[in-house]
Order: structure tokens, then C-alpha cells, then sequence
């Protein structure tokens, strides 16, 4: 882990991008753990940022097939942290007092389009060999766009490279998520 104070000049400039695109005061444990190569460093900056911030799929949409593919996988780091971040864009589904994305994934109140996109992601990610074609018919039904299809699918990518870094790297859930008011 390198923190910030510790990092190179180019490394500190790849920590800052990180705080202003995702809105946080500091830099996360999974960035940190990175932080001592900066071209690897660079590159997984590079391709979550244009895979999970870019685009026509709603990132609160995203954040909840991280989190779910996460939680299925037991990555606990990302599942924790994609977790408070859907939870956190939740009135971008419903106005409903009270209501967290994450523990209203199979609710009427979720979108029929997100639990097909989450259903479908997770299989991907996790057990790419039995996506068929049916599938992406099922995508197109619930309304999303060959271009939004290419965009879901590629969260099957990110969410594997997020997790095998987090659960390989050991790294623990920051602090400052913890501290995150509910």
C-alpha cells in the first residue's frame, strides 16, 4: 500500500484523477495497493474509469452489478464498496423513504430493465460460457441498446479484474468507507 504522501509525482497524479472522478476526499485502498507500479497503476486507472464513469448505462446501474457479482464471488473489499456507492446514487431508482439499491435487488421497486441487466452481468461474469444468445434477445427486450449491451458485458470484465486484484492484494475496506454515514 502506498498512501499518497508516500507516492511518486506521476503516482500522486493518477491518486488525484481518482479522488476528483469518483467524488472522494481520498484515495482507495484498492488504488493504493497499486500505487508502487505506476504503469499498472495507469492502465486499471485507464479502463475503470472509461468502463464503469463513461458512457450510456446509469452508473448507479453499474455500482449494483459490481456489487452483486461481488457479493456472489465473496469479494468482500468490492462488494463493500460498490455496495455504499449504489447505496448512495439509490434515489436515482426510487423516491421510496428508506430505500437502498442493494437490498432491494429483486424488489417491484427495481427497475425490470436493471434485475435482467444485474441477472444477466453476474452470469457473465462469473460463468461466461453459458451466456447464449437468448441473453442479449433479453437485454434488447428489457430495453437496452446493442451499444448499452457492449457497455454491461464490459462490467463483466471490470468486476473480475477489480476483484482478483482486491482479494489477491488483501487488501481491507478504507476507513474512511466505514465512517460513510447510512
Amino acid at each position: 500500500m502506498v498512501s499518497y504522501d508516500e507516492a511518486s509525482p506521476a503516482v500522486k497524479d493518477i491518486y488525484d484523477d481518482t479522488k476528483k472522478t469518483l467524488q472522494l476526499p481520498f484515495v482507495l485502498n484498492w488504488f493504493k495497493c497499486q500505487g508502487d507500479n505506476e504503469t499498472l497503476l495507469k492502465g486499471n486507472w485507464s479502463k475503470l474509469k472509461n468502463t464503469l464513469m463513461e458512457g450510456e448505462v446509469p452508473n448507479v446501474l453499474k455500482q449494483l452489478i459490481i456489487y452483486n457479482v461481488s457479493k456472489e464471488r465473496g469479494c468482500n473489499y468490492c462488494s463493500h464498496a460498490h455496495g455504499i456507492f449504489a447505496d448512495s446514487m439509490s434515489s436515482m431508482i426510487s423516491d421510496e423513504e428508506g430505500f437502498k439499491a442493494t437490498e432491494h435487488m429483486n424488489s417491484p421497486s427495481m427497475p425490470v430493465s436493471y434485475r435482467t441487466a444485474v441477472q444477466i452481468v453476474t452470469k457473465a461474469a462469473l460463468n461466461h460460457d453459458e451466456i447464449s444468445d437468448a441473453d442479449f434477445e433479453e437485454l434488447e427486450n428489457a430495453g437496452f441498446s446493442r451499444k448499452e449491451i457492449q457497455e454491461l458485458m464490459a462490467q463483466a470484465d471490470l468486476v473480475n479484474m477489480l476483484n482478483t486484484i482486491a482479494d489477491v492484494s488483501g487488501i481491507k475496506i478504507d476507513n474512511e468507507l466505514l465512517e460513510t454515514p447510512e
